[in-house]
Parts: C-alpha cells; sequence; structure tokens
C-alpha cells in the first residue's frame, strides 16, 4: 500500500496585478473567435439559401426558363447574408490588439464583446439563410407557375432578410462597445 503523499508545497513569489485579470495575454482569442463566428456562421446561411433557391430556379427554369432571371431575388439575397458577416469580421479584427512586451493591452470584456457581436451576426444571418433558402425554393416554383404570387414571395423574403440586417446592426453597436476599456502599464 502507497503511503499518501503530501501535495509539494509551491513557495513561488507570483504577483499579478489587476492588468493581469482584466487584459489576459489570452483575451485576443475571444476577439478572434467572434470574427471567426461573424464570417463561418453568415457564409453558411449564404451558401444554404443560394443552394436551396438555386435548385428551385432550375427546376422552375426547365418549364419556364424565361422567369429565371426574375427569380433570381432569393439567391442575391442570400449572398448579401455573407457580405454582413464579412463586414462584422473586418472590424472586429480590426479592434483587436495585440500583447506587447509588458503584457495584454486588449480586455476580457473587449473579447467577450466581440464574440457576442460575431455571434449575433453569424447565427442571425443563417437563420436568414435557412428562411431564404426554404422560400426561395418554393417560391420561384410557385411564381413559375403562377406570376401572380411574385409580389408576396418578395416581401417574405424582404422580411427573411430582415433577421440578418438585425443581427448586423446589434452586432456593430455591441463591437462598438469593445474597445471602452484597455488596459495601460506605467
Amino acid at each position: 500500500v502507497a503511503a499518501l503523499q503530501s501535495p509539494p508545497s509551491y513557495n513561488h513569489n507570483l504577483t499579478m496585478s489587476v492588468n493581469d485579470v482584466l487584459c489576459p495575454t489570452s483575451a485576443p482569442f475571444f476577439g478572434f473567435l467572434g470574427a471567426t463566428s461573424a464570417l463561418v456562421f453568415a457564409n453558411m446561411g449564404a451558401a444554404y439559401g443560394t443552394a436551396k433557391s438555386g435548385v428551385g430556379i432550375a427546376s422552375m427554369g426547365v418549364m419556364n426558363p424565361q422567369m429565371v432571371m426574375r427569380n433570381i431575388i432569393p439567391v442575391i439575397m442570400a449572398g448579401v447574408l455573407g457580405i454582413y458577416g464579412l463586414i462584422v469580421a473586418v472590424i472586429i479584427q480590426g479592434s483587436i490588439k495585440a500583447p506587447n512586451e509588458n503584457g495584454g493591452v486588449y480586455s476580457l470584456y473587449g473579447g467577450f464583446a466581440h464574440l457576442s457581436a460575431g455571434l449575433c451576426c453569424g447565427l442571425s444571418c443563417m437563420a436568414a439563410g435557412l428562411c431564404i433558402g426554404i422560400v426561395g425554393d418554393a417560391g420561384v416554383r410557385a411564381v413559375g407557375q403562377q406570376p401572380k404570387l411574385f409580389v408576396g414571395i418578395i416581401l417574405i423574403l424582404i422580411f427573411a432578410e430582415a433577421l440578418g440586417l438585425y443581427g448586423l446592426i446589434i452586432a456593430l453597436i455591441v463591437s462598438g462597445h469593445g474597445s471602452d476599456f484597455e488596459c495601460t502599464y506605467k
């Protein structure tokens, strides 16, 4: 039977300042994660919306080829969602500051603000892309058979796109607060 040993005692003189807690050198990770989230999730929504709507356009175009260009609107609206994510990612990336020789300058507050901004935009755009894809697919097929449905389908697509726009607006507001607090060293 092995004897129980007490853990070794560490008697190092470890000093931490408030800046080390509020601005750790790992804080930029959260900011970069926010930029990545904005771009990746928004592009996932844009890709799904484009693919799903494109299938509907191709199917409708077999029977009614003169309507293809008129019904390309869902694909364009889905592509705009990717641009929203790109805008937020570039803004977040431009606000992240690298640690210097004294320690971190970029705060956890900023990192978390930028992470939440990226998730807000990215996930909103992904939801909008899902909606645009489903409505676009069914909508262009329906318009191919009954052109009077065009205005109604466009209105539904506009409200679906608005979901991504709401995420973009809030992400811009939240990311603007990410620079409210910075650590300074004397």
